[in-house]
């Protein structure tokens, strides 16, 4: 009996210690998300065209992708890392308000949903579909951020931070975080995925992409308004030769580029006013990430259908070769019997 009793407490403490186990990585990847949520919104609110109608939006919301690809990454249970994250950000901009619960439900349920709808039809995080990337622009980013720019932009004004401009404000808000789904949800997806050694057979092509993007880039946004799509070239050679690992680095990298001259006013963005600037650059940032998305999922999925009928005739070529000498040493003794008949 004491030989059972020590076996059901061993049994117990194992128990015990794989539970706690259990919640203390829960508790890790729960404060990850939070500081990974927090520091995209120091990154987006860092620069001075963050302002509309009095209010804190911004052309690029980084915190919404990261906290999509958190999700897709560790699942559902990680949401509290989203409010908490909110949480921290909502406390260095101003004191806490009554309205300050309904943001964070706002900023936490947007992404949630998002990943709930982006499930529901079956997103793949490869986005190596043309329906992945369908799903991720219109599910992922134009529908699921309805809810954080609603219900933001509706506390704004129960608060009394907007006495005027409503429509303006919510569209920043809304083509932020929509923003950050398409543009940083992506990348950050792709950076999961890579593995080492990284392949070295095209790293002329690659190097080549690179130098174009680096130079191409600057000049297109620090020209006039109506040459800023110079780059567009460069972005589809990027998606259709090295699909989602080219394109989607690329896109980023414009965006940023195109929010640090329209901070400024300069280039592309000088002489216009703060919401023609925000304006042209949620219509740069929605078509980048577009093209972007959309022509890497068609090549990807053109070259796995391509991959998948060169299996199958390979492996129909083995059944052949399989079945022939069965079929050959069928017909032989056919053969030599009408021989025999001719002889005679």
């Amino acid at each position: 009996m004491a030989g059972a009793d020590d076996g059901h407490c061993l049994m117990a403490v194992v128990a015990c210690s794989e539970k706690i186990r259990g919640l203390s990585v829960a508790f890790l990847r729960i404060l990850g998300v939070a500081v990974a949520y927090y520091a995209g919104a120091r990154i987006g609110t860092m620069e001075g065209v963050v302002r509309v109608q009095g209010a804190d939006v911004s052309p690029l919301w980084p915190s919404t992708g990261i906290a999509v690809t958190c999700l897709f990454l560790m699942g559902a249970g990680i949401w509290p890392g989203i409010t908490l994250g909110a949480l921290f950000h909502l406390v260095t901009l101003d004191p806490l308000t009554a309205v300050s619960p309904g943001v964070l439900a706002g900023c936490t349920l947007a992404p949630l949903c998002s990943y709930l709808l982006l499930r529901r039809v079956g997103f793949r995080i490869e986005l190596d579909r043309l329906r992945d990337g369908v799903a991720l622009v219109f599910l992922g980013a134009l529908a699921g951020m309805l809810i954080s720019a609603t219900v933001g932009t509706g506390m704004l004004v129960i608060n009394g931070k907007l006495p005027v401009g409503f429509w303006p404000t919510w569209l920043a808000w809304w083509a932020g975080d929509a923003m950050g789904v398409l543009l940083v949800t992506p990348f950050l997806l792709l950076v999961c995925r890579i593995r080492l050694p990284l392949r070295t057979d095209r790293w002329v092509e690659g190097t080549a992409v690179v130098v174009a993007a680096v130079v191409i880039t600057p000049l297109a946004i620090q020209m006039s308004l109506t040459l800023i799509f110079l780059f567009f070239p460069v972005l589809i050679w990027a998606a259709l030769r090295f699909q989602l690992a080219g394109s989607a680095p690329y896109a980023l990298f414009v965006s940023v580029m195109a929010i640090l001259e329209a901070s400024k006013s300069d280039g592309a963005f000088a002489h216009h006013s703060l919401t023609e600037r925000l304006v042209s650059l949620q219509v740069l940032n929605g078509s980048v990430a577009l093209t972007s998305l959309l022509v890497a999922a068609v090549v990807t999925e053109q070259k796995n259908i391509r991959l998948k009928i060169e299996q199958a005739c390979d492996a129909l070529a083995e059944v052949v070769e399989r079945l022939a000498p069965a079929e050959m040493a069928r017909f032989r003794p056919l053969e030599g019997a009408e021989g025999e008949e001719e002889r005679g």
